[in-house]
């Protein structure tokens, strides 16, 4: 098996035996835009928690779900949303991103689609989503790849090294990723 497909089939099975993973994963499915996927903290987090003992309750503060429509790019469609999300999985604060108007916040040309959205992150293991298919399959979307995610590391991304690398750092230390996670590698080259 390559490297690769072990990393996914290792995720894929931690958001599985997650119960509060697969009802979001599932809501997202069934209520949440086309093709919009779970991404960010929630699957980062999901996934080096379970390398530590101690930190198998901590849930993500929220959940964020992207997706790309460039034809719609209102917040009042996130909200709507945010709201079906919601009452398919109370307790839980839901964050709808559409990717083809996110570029505005950085100052870049538009996303031309999640792919792209998703390099502008600034870290190479929270730029990584996933969707349940129709039929309870989990599939992602990783443009730097699983490695990161798989190997405990936390990398700047290439654009937010050479555009902005004190987001990294700010982000570093005000997310106490260090505490949470003492054996996480934290490369910034």
């Amino acid at each position: 098996m390559s490297r690769h497909n072990d990393a996914a089939k290792r995720l894929f099975s931690v958001l599985y035996e997650d119960a509060l993973a697969f009802a979001c994963l599932k809501a997202v499915q069934e209520v949440g835009p086309d093709d919009a996927y779970i991404a960010a903290g929630f699957v980062r987090n999901r996934y080096w928690d379970q390398l530590y003992d101690n930190n198998k309750a901590i849930l993500a503060a929220d959940i964020d779900v992207i997706y790309f429509d460039p034809d719609d790019a209102t917040h009042n469609v996130e909200h709507a949303f945010e709201a079906a999300l919601s009452s398919a999985v109370p307790d839980q604060q839901w964050q709808v991103r559409n990717q083809a108007r996110m570029h505005e916040y950085g100052g870049h040309s538009p996303f031309k689609d999640l792919n792209d959205a998703l390099m502008h992150w600034p870290e190479v293991a929270t730029a990584i989503g996933v969707r349940m298919t129709n039929d309870d399959a989990l599939e992602y979307i990783a443009p730097f790849g699983l490695d990161d995610l798989y190997d405990h590391v936390l990398r700047i991304t290439p654009l937010v090294k050479e555009k902005d690398p004190s987001a990294f750092e700010k982000r570093l230390i005000n997310k106490g990723w260090r505490k949470r996670w003492p054996q996480l590698r934290v490369i910034r080259a």
